[in-house]
């Protein structure tokens, strides 16, 4: 028995096959990579009135549970979460609880990403609780969408994606619960103070701004004015004080430490020297590197060379680390403009520091906005799962088409000017650099720079960064050489068998189709 409706499928302008229609919802065909104008959406929200909300801006609610009994949801609502405590989250759980004890049933989850404490969620998608999630895929809640086993697809955003998402009306949140580090009784809230203080609340924006029921889940409630305010109370309906809403020390995992591996470092170095030697750091630049191993090294070595070269930099654009924010104290940058903190160095920077500010995906990210900041930047570092010779990129499945990772920022900071993704040549002995990527997330015209540790592919699309770096003693090679070398050292990989069976999708940052996603067969 289908799990859900999917009509017939079209190939789209990168050559996937995407359905037009899936789950209820009409979808539109990835065309190229600057998108296609957006729809014309009239969303309609419920009215508000103050004479609803009490006149001493009071709006606490006794209990989690009794704040979900007055947001009136139904079966099949869409409840939203945000992710800025990582692997550290203790506020989705809860609330999924109070959904099953109420009897609610098929809801969607809309998270801006999930993490592997969240496989503590595998049961409420088991029991029906839960039909399917709308969010960054990681560990074993990948495995359950990949094996086919979620009653409805997985639809894989970016933070900018799932912003626009929720503004054009394409995802209707019926109730967002933002859990806050810190609030005040009328809804205000940031998370730099308190037991649980996080960073930004940016990837809460959409949710706040955009959901028809918004509650604010506090374990830190302060007199009226918290401030800053990341969240306004303005679009908050009630407040909740819990026990605790997350584990900040959870934050940081192991893949937000840098690199010990001499291979990674390589490639980290090499970026570094490309960034310097292509004339890309230059006084007043701007950069974003990830919070990967890899990327924290480049970061390091960068640091290192603007030293050297007396090159201060007007902007970094985070996820703050440690390793930004001693940036920002040896004057290396002028500015740290920051999604979500990876540690708690960054934390208190933010806290401290008028020069670590805060952004969201609606600044930083959203594709059907007025411009955002990721167009702003002179290059991005950035890794993937996969490339192909026609350098099209990968970040959400690997090579055997299980879905373990989210998109995050990665599609949309792909718009700086030099987009740069370092990557070894193979992992666990399969070769990165494919015919074909297994999963299409981004086109090869937005991937300007490969960089492994073998040497540098510098799309040919590109011509001036062949030309800055001429002579500079680089090791520039093809993706084709790479490939081969990949390949004579590891042999060359099975390709993948898949079923017909759609598991998820793959949304471009316009909310067009760029891929869809099939169960793979099993031997």
């Amino acid at each position: 028995m289908k799990r859900f409706e999917t009509s017939e499928f079209v190939v789209n302008g990168a050559g996937r096959s995407v359905p037009l229609f899936c789950d209820r919802r009409s979808w539109r065909p990835y065309a190229e990579p600057r998108g296609v104008p957006p729809p014309v959406v009239r969303v309609e929200r419920a009215p508000r009135s103050c004479r609803e909300f009490p006149a001493s801006g009071d709006k606490r609610a006794p209990s989690l549970r009794e704040a979900i009994v007055r947001a009136n949801l139904h079966d099949g609502a869409t409840i939203s979460t945000h992710h800025h405590f990582r692997d550290g989250d203790l506020t989705a759980l809860q609330v999924f609880e109070v959904a099953r004890e109420l009897g609610l049933r098929n809801l969607r989850w809309f998270p801006s990403a999930t993490f592997p404490c969240h496989r503590a969620l595998i049961p409420y998608l088991e029991d029906g609780t839960i039909r399917c999630i709308e969010g960054s895929l990681n560990g074993p809640l990948g495995d359950f969408a990949t094996d086919g086993r979620m009653g409805g697809p997985s639809v894989l955003r970016s933070h900018g994606g799932r912003y626009r998402a929720a503004q054009d009306g394409e995802v209707t949140i019926d109730l967002a619960v933002i859990a806050a580090p810190c609030a005040d009784a009328f809804g205000n809230a940031n998370g730099l103070r308190g037991a649980a203080a996080c960073g930004p609340l940016g990837f809460a924006l959409a949710d706040a701004q955009f959901a028809e029921h918004v509650i604010v889940a506090t374990d830190r409630l302060e007199p009226f004015p918290c401030v800053p305010w990341h969240i306004q109370g303005n679009h908050v309906d009630q407040v909740v004080v819990l026990e605790q809403i997350g584990d900040p020390s959870k934050i940081v995992s192991g893949t937000t430490k840098v690199t010990r591996s001499p291979d990674r470092r390589l490639i980290a170095e090499l970026a570094a020297a490309f960034v310097e030697k292509a004339g890309l750091m230059r006084e007043g630049f701007s950069f974003q590197a990830g919070a990967g191993g890899t990327s924290l090294a480049f970061t390091i070595y960068l640091a290192e060379r603007m030293r050297a070269a007396g090159v201060r930099a007007r902007f970094i654009r985070g996820g703050g680390t440690k390793v930004l924010v001693e940036m920002l104290r040896d004057g290396l940058a002028d500015y740290v403009l920051d999604g979500q903190c990876f540690d708690l160095d960054a934390v208190a920077s933010m806290r401290d520091d008028p020069r670590h500010q805060a952004t969201s995906p609606f600044t930083s990210y959203n594709y059907h906005g007025k411009g955002n900041f990721a167009s702003i930047l002179d290059l991005a570092v950035l890794g993937a799962t996969e490339i192909d010779l026609e350098f099209n990129a990968n970040v959400v499945t690997h090579s055997d088409g299980r879905i373990q990772h989210g998109i995050g920022g990665w599609q949309d900071a792909l718009f700086a000017g030099c987009s740069i993704l370092a990557v070894p040549t193979f992992r666990n002995r399969l070769p990165v650099i494919r015919d074909r990527v297994t999963t299409l997330c981004a086109p090869g015209a937005l991937v300007d720079v490969v960089v492994t540790e073998r040497g540098i592919a510098i799309n040919p699309a590109r011509p001036d960064l062949v030309e800055s770096v001429r002579g500079a003693g680089l090791p520039l090679r093809s993706l084709e050489e790479l490939k081969a070398e990949a390949e004579r050292l590891c042999g060359t990989p099975e390709p993948v068998a898949f079923s017909d069976e759609l598991v998820g999708l793959v949304s471009w940052v316009d909310g067009t189709l760029i891929d869809s996603l099939f169960r793979p067969e099993t031997p």
